[in-house]
């Protein structure tokens, strides 16, 4: 099987600076791939490190008003990097988590730095914070993207219509990107560095620290984060579930799904490493070539949404016939207005509805087709098109794990047209697809869905009264 240790069209050089004489070490600035192996960014670092003859130095900057998180995001987050900063000390690295503005943590560290290796990140604030880095660092700052299989300039230079436009450009690079890791050692250890980092060996008394929402619960005794848990469950997808995703992977009833989109989300395992999973699992085609479509081409979908859309997470991002359509039924009568804290605590008339909101609520996740249904019922249910998309986004971001991500605002997007097409026009919905409980009762299960959702609140302790 082909090898590679990281190939060029990964690598981006952010500045023109000349290496100080004086630096120290290397720096990896890690944050969008929180993660010790499978990582591109931090072999080539390495890589960095042992051409200069001097110790790699991670860092990560933890800071309190990250958008949009909340409780549930940051434990899940803090014990991945409990994680990963052990695994980094067994290949001789040390990890530094510093409390501050990401960005600002990377140039002090810089300071001593011969270089900065960072990871990439797709939303206007993470691209904002590696310009910013990359404009004040005294040393030169490389990119390298290893969070995706095929780079996303690569994949498509511009902001792509629709899967079916998208997959055949991801597809004829696939034997290019989709390849093996290969590991680096480390020439120069630097587990002597000073240590002036925060404690992550006690989550909860870091996160106590913390000028945090607290508002949503941590879900750690479904979820918990780190990459051992994501290969975990990786693995028993593969053994117990692969075999028939393409068969029930729209009946939320079952639980053959991978869990994968939050440890993704957090960069806790490589996308390339799943990918290789699954291809190699020996699991029939169909369902292998169904578990890649999603991983692959609908994942990369949202990431190129979100690349060329400055305003991706604003109503107006999406397409302008979907927009026009649900403009001329703006002042179509609804049968049920609900506000949006009623949507968040699911007190509305539809039963599989409302197990969705309380299994989002209750564990930050929700079987896909269940996000489909979720949010055409709140297109259906919302005062305007503009109220129904903000709702949406922010419920979505709320309580997900795995939002804020860019399949969160490419997901949601679909939801009133994006990456669709026009349908038979009706009421409310205009020509944007049409999502009813009679569909949802002839491809599945709902009632057993039902029954699952309160079994999984049971689990996790929620009472079943909680509003």
């Amino acid at each position: 099987m082909a090898t590679k240790i990281i190939e060029a069209a990964r690598i981006q050089h952010l500045n023109e600076r000349d290496a100080p004489g004086e630096g120290k070490y290397v720096l990896y600035w890690m944050q969008r791939a929180q993660r010790a192996e499978h990582n591109d960014a931090l072999e080539l670092a390495i890589q960095g490190a042992n051409e200069r003859e001097q110790p790699l130095l991670v860092v990560f900057g933890l800071t309190d008003d990250y958008p949009e998180a909340n409780l549930r995001h940051f434990t899940f987050m803090l014990e991945g990097l409990q994680e990963t900063q052990q695994a980094l000390a067994r290949r001789g690295i040390r990890l530094i988590v510093r409390r501050g503005s990401p960005p600002e943590v990377a140039l002090g560290a810089a300071e001593k730095a011969s270089l900065l290796v960072c990871d990439r990140g797709y939303l206007r604030h993470l691209r904002a914070w590696r310009e910013q880095v990359a404009a004040e660092a005294p040393c030169p700052v490389i990119q390298v993207e290893t969070d995706v299989v095929v780079p996303v300039q690569v994949a498509s230079q511009k902001r792509e219509y629709a899967a079916r436009t998208f997959r055949p450009r991801v597809q004829q690079r696939l034997d290019q990107f989709l390849v093996e890791r290969r590991t680096t050692p480390l020439d120069h250890h630097s587990l002597e560095l000073e240590d002036e980092g925060v404690d992550l060996s006690h989550v909860e008394a870091l996160l106590d620290e913390m000028e945090i929402d607290r508002s949503v619960p941590a879900v750690s005794a479904l979820y918990k984060g780190g990459t051992r848990q994501a290969r975990r469950r990786l693995n028993d997808f593969i053994e117990a579930h692969l075999p028939q995703y393409d068969e029930h992977r729209n009946q939320p009833e079952t639980d053959d799904v991978s869990h994968m989109a939050m440890y993704l989300h957090f960069g806790q395992i490589s996308p390339v490493y799943v990918a290789l999973a699954i291809r190699d699992s020996g699991a029939p085609q169909g369902d292998v070539d169904s578990y890649l479509e999603e991983l692959i081409v609908r994942r990369e979908l949202a990431i190129n949404f979100t690349f060329y859309t400055p305003h991706y997470d604003q109503f107006e991002a999406l397409p302008d016939w979907a927009r026009e359509t649900l403009a001329e039924h703006r002042d179509d009568e609804r049968e049920h207005i609900y506000s949006r804290e009623e949507l968040a605590a699911g007190e509305t008339h539809d039963p599989y509805w409302n197990a969705a909101m309380a299994e989002m609520r209750s564990t930050g996740y929700m079987h896909n087709y269940m996000r489909m249904y979720w949010g055409k019922k709140i297109l259906e249910w919302s005062g305007t098109p503009e109220e129904a998309y903000e709702s949406c986004l922010a419920i979505n971001n709320r309580y997900f794990l795995c939002g804020r991500d860019p399949a969160s605002y490419a997901n949601v997007g679909w939801i009133f047209g994006l990456h669709d097409r026009a349908w038979g026009e009706r009421p409310v919905y205009g020509k944007v697809r049409y999502l009813s409980a009679g569909g949802l009762e002839r491809k599945a299960d709902p009632e057993a869905y039902v029954e699952k959702v309160e079994r999984l609140r049971a689990e996790v302790g929620v009472a079943e009264d909680e509003s």
